[in-house]
């Protein structure tokens, strides 16, 4: 299979402009990534999708692989599909890796792309939640799987609802996942996905990945140990870079 990696990367960010210039112990964090993506053993190419000039001019100095794409793209995927418009060669999938995962791991990518058969349509990543604070955050989006590990349901809210059950208790009761923010793409499919409405589900929950499963495509899960560590202010990116420099 032919898989490139696709990093979006806009400037704009209401909680934190220019975080992909954002320097992490000197190096910025939209590098990190990159150079962690292409640690990937499973990815032909790496290459950044950005909006902007200074991200553009950024990657193109430490020689990294960018392409420009317009600024008026509503999410990552559709920012992914006109990237790969521009790239030379045929791929069968893209894995989007989000731009604010400095520290995201290769054997995450890998353990993605293991599952990227030809038969797959889209596939993710998911985490067994051990801690309630995750539990009960409705800013970490919680998945629902059905036996063979396709996504049955995206929610914010704590899924599924143990009824008679405390809640202090819910953890030892039932294994919870979380959704980890990378998605793979079989190329066909992104096409398509990329030109339907946004649907009542997505409006509701305000994730966009519910609008793929209310027009009925698969989303493989695929579950990781490793957890993810996005960068949404300048106060996660202090606690981040405390954790690994």
């Amino acid at each position: 299979m032919q898989i490139v990696g696709i990093i979006p990367a806009r400037y704009a960010s209401t909680r934190f402009p220019a975080k992909a210039l954002a320097e992490i112990g000197g190096v910025s964090m939209i590098r990190r990534v990159y150079e962690q993506a292409k640690l990937s053993s499973r990815l032909s190419q790496v290459v950044i999708a950005t909006d902007d000039d200074r991200i553009f001019d950024h990657v193109q100095s430490f020689g990294g692989k960018v392409v420009m794409t317009s600024g008026n793209h509503q999410s990552g995927t559709d920012r992914c599909f006109e990237a790969l418009q521009y790239l030379e060669g045929v791929y069968d999938y893209v894995i989007n890796i989000q731009g604010d995962e400095p520290f995201i791991q290769p054997t995450q990518i890998n353990r993605l792309a293991s599952v990227l058969n030809g038969q797959t349509q889209l596939a993710t990543l998911v985490k067994a939640i051990d801690d309630e604070e995750t539990l009960f955050n409705p800013n970490t989006p919680k998945v629902l799987l059905s036996a063979s590990r396709n996504v049955l349901y995206f929610s914010r809210q704590t899924v599924p609802y143990l009824r008679e059950v405390e809640k202090a208790d819910w953890l030892g009761r039932h294994i919870f996942y979380k959704h980890i923010g990378i998605y793979a793409y079989r190329t066909d499919v992104l096409a398509q996905i990329t030109q339907l409405p946004v649907s009542s589900l997505e409006k509701a929950e305000a994730l966009e990945q519910l609008r793929w499963l209310e027009n009925d495509y698969t989303i493989q899960a695929v579950i990781t140990p490793d957890d993810s560590h996005g960068i949404d202010t300048p106060a996660d990116l202090e606690r981040v870079a405390r954790k690994f420099l």
